[in-house]
């Protein structure tokens, strides 16, 4: 017998519970805005699979944190009429807790497992013959007279989510049919999701806050989102309740977010390469060192968006601050005649 209290702590059958009290995670297909090549592809998936009458294809998201890949596995599932059961990858922690999760399931059901790359490597292989031919293997007994049982499965999707793509396995990898990375969004479509959550959260914002909150959101959701409700609560404690750009720049400040979106450890790795190493080249470790961070945060938090917006290299003798990071603090860069009398020799 299964466990349901068990099987209810590893899964939630239901989107609604995943959220507080309010959401801003937007509810139908047209309401999500960016990723229009991902969307494309995965409505003619989910248009083709319906008039199959047959489960959509095994999904993997994949990208940078806080761009939607939960919110849109979410939207697959009302498009497709299907359930979807959330749960992630280090809850998984054995393969009788992923075949609990599997023999519930029923046809069309769509399972979402976010962090995928830390599914256990037993539970992976487990996996891979309900994923292809849908059925589960299960051996029964130990030593000699151990024998296994294949029990058949409904039709299902999986939808993989995942930050590090490059820590999943090619067999897992493999699986999936259809994979689809999500990228940062433009400064558009951000001023866009700001300005509708800002009606529902019911505060009043001006166009201009709008850009800056847009500005300063590093490409991502999440991050305007959250500079959005940071705002909103210096709007109802220092102002009259309505966000304005003088408000903004306020708030912005006191949590330490810069022009360019750049927060303190982001300016403290840069300065760190500017001040005390002449600009670079300086290795990963030193530069871990000498701010005092961990080397898998400089590499997977911190360093990402200074690539993405030019102000860091990446060398084979190490990081490198580039002109345009010694602009931003408003230094000169030291290596300017140097650059310009290598380009006459060119």
């Amino acid at each position: 017998m299964v466990d349901k209290n068990k099987l209810r702590k590893i899964e939630l059958t239901e989107p609604e519970e995943e959220v507080l009290f309010i959401s801003l995670r937007v509810s139908d297909w047209m309401g999500f805005l960016g990723q229009k090549q991902v969307k494309e592809s995965l409505h003619i998936a989910i248009n083709a699979a319906k008039k199959r009458g047959e489960a959509i294809e095994h999904i993997l998201l994949y990208g940078p944190p806080g761009l939607g890949k939960t919110t849109l596995s979410h939207l697959i599932a009302k498009k497709m009429g299907s359930n979807i059961r959330v749960t992630s990858g280090p809850a998984i922690e054995r393969a009788g807790d992923l075949a609990s999760i599997l023999t519930n399931l029923e046809k069309g059901d769509i399972l979402f497992i976010d962090e995928i790359h830390r599914l256990n490597k037993v539970v992976e292989e487990t996996l891979y013959p309900a994923m292809e031919d849908y059925a589960l293997d299960i051996i029964l007994g130990k030593g000699p007279s151990a024998r296994t049982l294949r029990l058949d499965l409904p039709q299902f999707t999986i939808i993989g989510a995942t930050t590090r793509i490059g820590l999943m396995s090619a067999p897992l990898r493999d699986r999936f049919g259809v994979v689809h990375r999500l990228s940062f969004y433009d400064p558009q479509d951000l001023e866009k999701i700001i300005e509708n959550a800002a009606k529902k959260l019911k505060v009043s914002i001006d166009k201009e806050s709008i850009r800056q909150i847009a500005k300063r959101a590093r490409g991502t959701p999440r991050i305007g989102l959250k500079l959005l409700k940071r705002a909103r609560d210096f709007a109802q404690v220092r102002g009259e309740g309505k966000i304005t750009k003088e408000l903004v720049e306020e708030a912005l400040k006191m949590l330490e977010v810069d022009s360019m979106g750049l927060d303190s450890s982001d300016r403290r790795l840069l300065k760190a390469i500017i001040d005390k190493h002449a600009g670079g080249p300086v290795g990963l470790e030193t530069i871990g060192s000498t701010i005092s961070e961990d080397i898998g945060t400089i590499e997977e938090v911190i360093e990402p968006y200074l690539l993405q917006i030019g102000f860091l290299k990446r060398t084979p003798r190490g990081r490198v601050a580039t002109p345009a990071a010694y602009e931003h603090f408003g230094i000169p860069y030291p290596h300017g005649e140097k650059d310009k009398k290598q380009q006459k020799l060119i």
